[in-house]
């Protein structure tokens, strides 16, 4: 049984996301919940972060070390304004980079479906990660 601040922190994740819904329709016109809000594209890391999580998608954790405690999604600005960069990160020896290609493929579904567009690349040290815009 989950404990009551992971209960907690899922009934938070669903109502922000059910409101990241609800103004999409509200301010998007005949688009609606299709396509990303202003407010998530000046917003882009948190709104992004909202829909994986949202999506029962686990973020990566640190422990008060900065040591890498749990596998999952990270989201961080990108190399250019108005794009953000997923990536799939891991505890040392976690196996995280045998499984990011499959994770990120995952993560960029859950993205596309709601209007945002999505790149995978493969970068430094030959990790993938995912390159995240509103659409044009």
């Amino acid at each position: 049984m989950p404990d009551a601040s992971a209960a907690g922190r899922a009934a938070e994740v669903r109502t922000a996301y059910e409101g990241l819904l609800q103004i999409r329709r509200l301010v998007n016109g005949p688009a609606g919940a299709a396509v990303p809000a202003p407010w998530e594209v000046r917003q882009l890391p948190r709104a992004v972060a909202l829909v994986l999580e949202a999506a029962g998608i686990t973020p990566s954790a640190l422990d008060a070390e900065g040591r890498r405690t749990r596998t999952g999604y990270r989201v961080a600005a990108g190399t250019e304004p108005g794009r953000v960069e997923v990536t799939w990160l891991g505890p040392p020896g976690g196996g995280a980079a045998g499984e990011e290609q499959e994770r990120l493929t995952a993560c960029a579904a859950v993205l596309e479906r709601l209007g945002w567009v999505c790149l995978l690349y493969r970068g430094a040290r030959r990790r993938r990660f995912l390159e995240v815009e509103p659409p044009r």
